[in-house]
Parts: C-alpha cells; structure tokens; sequence
C-alpha cells in the first residue's frame, strides 16, 4: 500500500535533509548487509490485492471508495488506492509450506465477499481485472483522485517534473490509441495482484535474476488487460500503460537517454540488492519526502533495527516490475523480499491463485538447478520475451536456453510447470494444492485460453452485434458473473449480447457514444469528390475541417441533392468547392453532455447529425442511426421480456 505519511519537498533545505536521510539508510543497509543482521532461516509469501468498483446497473466506475471505506472502517485490511474507484487489500504473510496457497486463496476469497455484502448498499459491485474494460478517459480527471496526501503530494510532483506538455499513450495493438492527458492518474487504470517472496540476502541476486527471466512467462499466460477505452490493444496494456502514466519524458531532436520511472531494469544484478537502492537513487530525483524521525545510522550504532523510512518512500515512487523489498519481520528481524507486480488482477481469485502458485514455484525451482539464471539466458532476450509477452501474452513466441524458440504454452507444458512443481514440492506444499493451482496453468495452455485472449474473443464477437459502448458494458457485465462462479477462465464460455444484463443507454455521455473514426472533407474539395464519398462509405453527413482539425462545417446529402438538382448553382451562384453549399455554422455538442440532451437538440433543431466539438476541436460525430441503434436494441429486449 505504500507509506502514506509523505508530502511534496517544500523548497531545497528540506530536500537536501531528506537526501541526507536517504543517504544514512543506504549506509545502514549495506552495514546490516555486511554483518549478518537479516532473518535467514524462514520463507514467507504475501500478496496485495486491488481492484475497481463499478456501478451495479451501469457497469461503469464507481467513484465512493471513501464512502465504501467507511461503511468498512472494521476491516483495517482494506485502505485506499489512487482514484475514487479503486480499492486495495493486504494478505496475511504465510510460511511457504504446506497448505498456505489454499488458506492464502480463501483469505482473499473470503476477504472479496466481505468487501462485496458492504458494496451491495451502495448499488455497487467490485470486480477483478488488470484493466477495466468500461473506463472512460474523463474518469480519469484529477477530481476522481482519492482525497489524501500522499496521493495529491504524488500527482503535483510528477506534474512539477514532466517535461512536455502533456502525458500520452500511444498503444497499438488490433486497434490504436493515441491519446494525451492532462495528469499521471492515467496510473488508476491499472490493478494487479502483487506477490512477495521473502528471500535470503545470500540469494537475492540468484532470485532476482530469475524473477526478471520469468517476467515474459509468467506475463504472458496470466494476461488479463487488452482493452483501454474501448480498444483492443496489448494482451497486458497494463505494462505500456502504466509505464506511460507516469513517463515525465517528451522527444527531443538529441540521443540522450532518460529512464522512465517505470521500468524492467537495465541489466542483470550481480552482487547485492544494494545495487537497485543505488541506481534507482542515482537516476530519479526524490518525488516524496517525509518527516523522519530516526536516524538509521545512530540505531546502527545501538544495536537497534532501523525502518529505513527515507529508502522506503523513495523506493514507493520507482516502479521496478520486480521491486526489491525492506521489511521488519514480528520477531524484530530485518527480512528483504521480491514483489511480483506483472501480475494482473483477475479473472477470478482462483485464476490469481493459480498465477501466484506457478511465479513461487518457478521461483524455487528455478533457483535449485539453474542458481546462475545469467548462465543459460541473456539479458536482452529476458527483456525482449518481457516485451513480447506484453503485446502478445499467450500468443508470444520467447527466446530461452540455448537460443532456442519457442511458443509460451510449449514453454511452460514442457519445461515451467515441472520446474514449478518442483519447486513447491521442495517447499512441502500440500500436493492438493500443487495439483490444484498448477493444474489450472497446464490448462490454460493446453486450451489456449487466458483473460486477455478471452476478453479479445468476446469483445470482438460483441462488437459484430451491438455498439461499441454496449459491448463494453457486455463484456464487463459478463466478467462479473463469471466471477461470481470463481470458475477459471479457461473454462468460460463466450456470452450472447441478448443473453446478457439490462443495458442503461440513457446516462451515457456522448464521449461514450459517439462515432470517432470519421470521414471529412475540406472547403476546396471539390463537390464530386464529395458525391462519391457519401457514395462509397453510405455516409449522409460530412463535417468539413481545417488542416488543424478544427470544424469549418458540415455537407449534408440533402445540401448535396439540391446541388445537383438545381444544375450546379446554390443561391443563384456557380457552386464547385465544398465551401459553396457547406453549412458554415452547425449546430455542435460537447463530448461531456448526455444523449439526452442529444436528442433533445437534434429534434429541437430538427437535423440528423451533430458534430461533436472539444475546444474548437473536432472529435466526434453522432447521427440518427446512432439512436435507431439503441433504439432498436431496446425494442428487442422488451420483446424478448414479454
């Protein structure tokens, strides 16, 4: 969950103050290193669990975490995540034996239903998923930020240091996004559920370095975020997009390299964990300060255990996709731990179990026959399968041992998933268990079959039936009463838009609702060309734009018609250019306005179509058949229910 007791650096003193204090904490670590001070002797497992809130009838975000919160105020294992629609659990820390998968998998469980009887009086519902299919751009403005400190201390100081204008995600996949923001809180869009792993100091290299040689795998066959605003983009554009929430970073016309603040690293560990702490210090500027109290070193001198306050906030502001962890065991001993963020959240607690199962036994067993991982693999192969993993999830193809090529699910068929049960084995993890949670990874890649090519699937066949907005809604809608069943989802069958939950079109906004891939025209095109590309795209309105993109007008077929009809003169003079007969001044709608008001202008005015303007900027179109549309799903469904 992160420290929460931190502000924005006020002015130089008090960044040169907590800079001193980060210094000491490194200074200690390596100290504590050095001479033997970490707990050594037992292994331990955690897990994080966040995920979104959304509406019961709409299936849209839910902004009342706080209010959510508070009907929760008993639970002090659920807190606060960025936006107002987002919650975060913890897990209980286990010892890696045994049946802790199983009591780790009921926990959550357990935990989810609670969160769930207390969101049901506020008419919403949660649901588990890297990235939320209905989410909408607009609800990621900074007012939709969680009202506290550390949050608001986070968004100015990255604000404070972007370079450019603005943030921007450019993603591409079986659709395109290229869209910019105005805030990093394009961060919310993301949820995972991060594993930990308590290593020994003599290991950690050893397991870090297989942690990162496992990123594309693992990625791969948990995938679970392909759809962002409404398009099909990366299996895991979880990886892209958080990376590029939060990228301070713009071109330039020069080579020099910056690293964003997300990241998977730039090379293998090689001595100590010491070596991340460092470079991550040396790369990014403190975001974060926070008033700290102790004074590791003279704790150091006492004999005493220090918190490393000042390393841990800075540590919270660099997001490694493996992320090195400073912890205090109950017993008062310093522990070091790796946390697992590639994962996902969803499709199912089972699902996430299962993903949890497959890292910590790879982990282990990984680490018994190949101690060295720099051995058999290099690191630009371990970055490229990370990437290709991303973009690709179950469908990448990877360089492994011996430069090998090879599919993701013969990967893990034929060489992960034995090493996994090894690797739990040797940990004494109850063969239930095992049998259990890895049986549901060999299952997924024998049918081919995770969130992230699911929800493609659907998504795709939904959009070949309904409108674009209600296929979201559709295939959020589904995923939650599949979630409901806790039933993996390879096992999911694909939904029927008539099958699926009651559509509520009439609160939409016109960014959800609106036509974005559009055909223009200019006022010198000639008048035939616009014949012929009304002709040809079956197309009855033409919004005229500047070479800016700004609106200038509108051509209608009935303007169009009267043209011809009345021999090529328009108001008694030659007409040639779209300029001659466009409508110089069309009636316009705000992306952020209802479709009620919508309708409501176009019958008022009684025209077909409405340009949809945001600062001068054209950005949408809405016309009659985009209301026939509904219209006619609307009839059918009262059909059916009678």
């Amino acid at each position: 969950m992160g420290e929460q007791k931190v502000s924005l650096v006020k002015d130089d003193n008090s960044m040169q103050l907590f800079v001193r204090k980060l210094l000491k904490d490194v200074q200690a670590f390596e100290y504590m290193l050095q001479n033997d001070w970490f707990e050594k002797d037992i292994v331990r497992i955690g897990a994080e669990q966040e995920m979104f809130l959304i509406n019961r009838k709409t299936y849209k975000p839910a902004l009342n975490a706080m209010e959510a919160l508070e009907k929760m105020k008993n639970y002090d294992w659920v807190e606060t995540e960025l936006a107002k629609f987002n919650l975060e659990t913890n897990l209980t820390p286990r010892v890696f034996e045994g049946q802790c998968l199983s009591l780790m998998d009921k926990e959550n469980t357990d935990k989810l239903q609670k969160i769930s009887a207390k969101l049901k009086t506020l008419d919403t519902e949660l649901i588990l998923t890297g990235i939320l299919p209905t989410l909408r751009k607009y609800d990621l403005e900074l007012e939709n930020l969680t009202p506290k400190k550390r949050y608001y201390a986070l968004m100015e100081s990255l604000n404070q240091q972007l370079i450019g204008n603005n943030f921007e995600l450019r993603l591409s996949g079986i659709d395109e996004l290229l869209v910019k923001h105005d805030s990093p809180l394009l961060e919310a869009c993301n949820t995972s559920f991060q594993v930990h792993l308590q290593v020994s100091p003599e290991n950690f290299v050893s397991f870090y370095n297989i942690a990162q040689s496992l990123a594309g795998p693992v990625t791969a066959i948990a995938a679970n975020s392909p759809i962002v605003f409404g398009k099909r983009l990366w299996h895991e554009s979880r990886i892209a997009l958080f990376q590029q929430a939060l990228d301070i970073r713009t071109t330039h016309d020069h080579m020099r390299e910056r690293s964003p603040r997300v990241s998977f690293g730039t090379g293998w560990l090689d001595k100590s964990i010491l070596e991340i702490y460092k470079e991550d210090i040396a790369r990014f500027r403190v975001l974060l300060s926070a008033d700290v109290d102790e004074d590791s070193l003279q704790l150091i001198s006492e004999n005493k255990v220090p918190k490393l306050r000042a390393l841990q906030v800075h540590n919270s502001t660099v997001y490694r996709w493996n992320r090195p962890c400073y912890g205090i065991s109950e017993n008062g001993k310093p522990h070091l731990r790796i946390e697992n963020r590639v994962l996902p959240s969803g499709p199912t607690a089972v699902d996430e179990m299962a993903n949890a199962a497959f890292w910590l036994g790879a982990m282990v067993g990984m680490q018994k026959e190949f101690p060295d991982i720099r051995q058999y693999l290099s690191w630009e192969d371990v970055r490229d399968n990370f990437g290709k993993a991303a973009k690709f999830g179950i469908d990448s193809n990877f360089t492994w041992f011996k430069d090998k090529k090879i599919s993701v699910c013969d990967l893990l068929l034929k060489e992960l998933i034995p090493i996994a049960r090894q690797g739990l084995e040797s940990q004494q993890i109850a063969k239930e268990d095992i049998d259990k949670y890895l049986g549901i990874i060999q299952a997924r890649a024998e049918t081919h079959m995770n969130g992230a090519r699911w929800q493609l699937r659907t998504f795709t066949k939904l959009l070949k039936e309904v409108a674009r907005d209600e296929a979201v809604v559709a295939l959020t809608a589904s995923i939650v009463q599949n979630q409901a069943t806790n039933q993996p989802v390879h096992t999911w069958k694909m939904p029927d838009a008539n099958d699926m939950a009651d559509y509520h079109p009439a609160k939409l906004l016109v960014d959800e609702f609106m036509q974005t891939d559009l055909f223009t025209v200019q006022k010198t095109d000639l008048l035939e060309l616009v014949a012929e590309l009304m002709d040809w795209r079956k197309i009855r309105y033409l919004p005229v734009e500047d070479s800016k993109g700004r609106l200038s007008g509108l051509v209608t077929s009935r303007l169009l018609l009267r043209y011809y009809t009345q021999r090529n003169r328009i108001n008694g003079k030659s007409a040639d250019l779209v300029k001659d007969i466009m409508v110089e001044n069309p009636i316009t709608i705000s992306p952020k306005a209802t479709i009620i008001q919508a309708m409501n202008i176009m019958r008022e005015h009684r025209i077909g179509c409405l340009p949809v303007v945001q600062n001068d900027e054209l950005v949408g179109m809405i016309t009659e058949m985009d209301f026939l549309r509904i219209s006619g799903r609307l009839m059918e469904r009262l059909e059916k229910q009678g």
